[in-house]
């Protein structure tokens, strides 16, 4: 298996994005994964565009008609979005946990599961629109998550939760301050 299956995480992710997304919404999935929450999006905004780092995933989601650009985050995009949408990798793997391939990649978050979300929290400023929000999955396995969020600008409020045996998952809903 090279692509990340629709966990509790893809489907907290799509319950935040049907309940945010509107028709005029034009709307970027990041890592989409198998296409688990663009393909039942696509219809009910104005557009959708996905990225993936992962070749596989591209093509496990190509194949599902989403249109999807090869990259890591959001690199190389010049366009505005209203509503970006993420489920990171948010855990931290350990050495022995660590296989080196395209599945790691999709979630394995680095040091404290959190090195992905801040550089995503960076990057998407150069995407999202003016007046954009963001749906971003976080684990409370990412302690500090919040302050790094509010540190680059952004207010958040908790839009929906998971809570699961060895963590509580939430969706955020992130907006320029």
């Amino acid at each position: 298996m090279n692509v990340y299956p629709p966990s509790e995480d893809s489907e907290l992710l799509l319950e935040a994005a049907m309940r945010e997304i509107s028709p005029d919404d034009e709307v970027l999935e990041i890592g989409v994964g198998s296409g688990f929450v663009s393909e039942r999006i696509k219809d009910l905004c104005k557009h959708l565009i996905a990225t993936d780092i992962s070749p596989y995933a591209v093509r496990e989601s190509k194949s599902k008609g989403i249109e999807v650009i090869r990259t890591d985050i959001c690199k190389g995009i010049r366009k505005k979005f209203t509503l970006i949408l993420f489920n990171p990798p948010y855990l931290e793997l350990s050495e022995k946990e660590r296989r080196g391939n395209w599945l790691e990649k999709a979630i394995n978050g680095g040091k404290r599961g959190m090195e992905v979300i801040v550089r995503f929290l960076d990057e998407v400023k150069e995407v999202l629109a003016d007046n954009g929000r963001i749906i971003l999955v976080v684990s409370s396995v990412n302690k500090g998550i919040f302050g790094e969020i509010e540190r680059r600008g952004y207010a958040y409020e908790i839009v929906g939760q998971r809570k699961l045996f060895f963590e509580e998952l939430y969706a955020l809903k992130l907006y320029r301050r």
